[in-house]
């Protein structure tokens, strides 16, 4: 039997970030342990760690076409079964191109599906499968946890958390059981916002976290050396340490050892929910803002405001930087709040959402080949 061939269309960079690149990961990952042919198509600029991880995978890297006809003639160069497509900038008649190729089609949205005519949408997001989003018509139950349904051109939706992809080396890394927050006078902080900081969120949050004047252990990822130049300047205060570390591929381990994580409300929310780790999140670009009001509302994680009202200049910056340090005032100085946080998150996302995806991209490609797939 001739193993499938994936293909994943997708770019990472100092200004793109790396959350689409990660979430397709996970899922090839997934289809490796399958024993299907995964290959990238796109670019990988400055994130080494990242880079790393494809090539211990095996995983090549191919240029990435842009447009539709481009992405066809890819799929037929290296016949390829199906192509995942992560990407808010690629012309949205690529996935209608694909189909109408024979090539199984996966759109990865975050709310918008961007007119795409694809036979798989899947976004991730907590309370993406709410009943009106997408442009859906007969979703199934309304649950914030996953469902499926019918999306924009009669493809099927996979919304929701259930589906939420994550590498292995979080889900390995994922407890038994929530885990606990002992008391500690000095808390251990892990402060990282994708694997670029293309925002530059971290020294604002620095600064609120150091501000709260409570002893802490911080350590803060550093995506860039802009990045890093700017915290070197970031003063600490009494029992107060700030440590820089450069960005890793231990970061679930990371986590694991922290008491509290503060984080973008990106991709890394739901890796932080199947690790149960209490987490303080700020929205720092507009598609996260629908995701990070429902994980706030459901007290998933604590929420920090938008990061551009946390520089804004003025007395509403002020007020902004305030709420968002009493917020993480009262987190170190609470060992239950934090682990009702971690328990709620744990119990939300279970790691197991890229093998419901690989699922149903693999009894597409059955369905269409006629030849049944592992």
């Amino acid at each position: 039997m001739k193993p499938p061939r994936i293909g994943l269309r997708c770019d990472a960079g100092p200004h793109t970030g790396v959350g689409h690149l990660v979430r397709c990961l996970a899922l090839g990952e997934e289809f490796l342990a399958r024993g299907a042919r995964v290959e990238l198509f796109g670019t990988v600029e400055r994130v080494g760690w990242a880079a790393d991880r494809l090539t211990a995978r095996g995983i090549p890297v191919h240029p990435g076409p842009g447009t539709p006809a481009g992405l066809v003639e890819a799929a037929r160069a290296h016949a390829l079964d199906a192509l995942v497509l992560d990407s808010y900038e690629l012309d949205p008649a690529g996935a209608g191109a694909l189909r109408a190729a024979g090539v199984v089609t996966l759109a990865i949205v975050d709310g918008d599906t961007r007119g795409q005519d694809a036979d798989l949408y899947l976004d991730q997001n907590f309370g993406a499968d709410t009943a009106g989003t997408h442009g859906t018509t007969g979703t199934d139950t309304a649950s914030p946890h996953g469902t499926t349904g019918t999306g924009t051109g009669g493809g099927r939706l996979l919304a929701g958390v259930r589906y939420a992809l994550l590498r292995d080396a979080v889900t390995a890394a994922r407890p038994p059981a929530p885990p606990p927050a002992p008391p500690t006078d000095r808390p251990r902080v892990l402060a990282f916002f994708g694997g670029t900081d293309a925002v530059g969120a971290a020294p604002v949050l620095a600064r609120v976290l150091l501000g709260t004047g409570h002893p802490m252990e911080l350590t803060v990822v550093v995506g860039r050396p802009e990045i890093e130049a700017e915290l070197t300047r970031v003063a600490t205060g009494r029992g107060q340490a700030l440590h820089l570390l450069a960005p890793t591929d231990t970061l679930p381990t990371l986590i694991g050892a922290a008491d509290l994580v503060v984080s973008a409300a990106g991709t890394s929310t739901w890796e932080l929910c199947c690790l149960g780790a209490p987490a303080a999140l700020v929205c720092v670009v507009d598609n996260q803002r629908d995701a990070y009001r429902r994980v706030v509302a459901h007290r998933l994680a604590a929420g920090l405001g938008e990061l551009p009202d946390l520089v804004a200049p003025g007395l509403a910056g002020r007020a902004a930087r305030a709420d968002a340090g009493r917020t993480l005032r009262a987190l170190l100085a609470s060992p239950q709040r934090r682990a009702a946080l971690a328990a709620r998150a744990w119990a939300t996302v279970d790691g197991r959402g890229r093998a419901r995806v690989a699922d149903a991209v693999l009894t597409r490609i059955a369905d269409r080949t006629g030849v049944l797939n592992p």
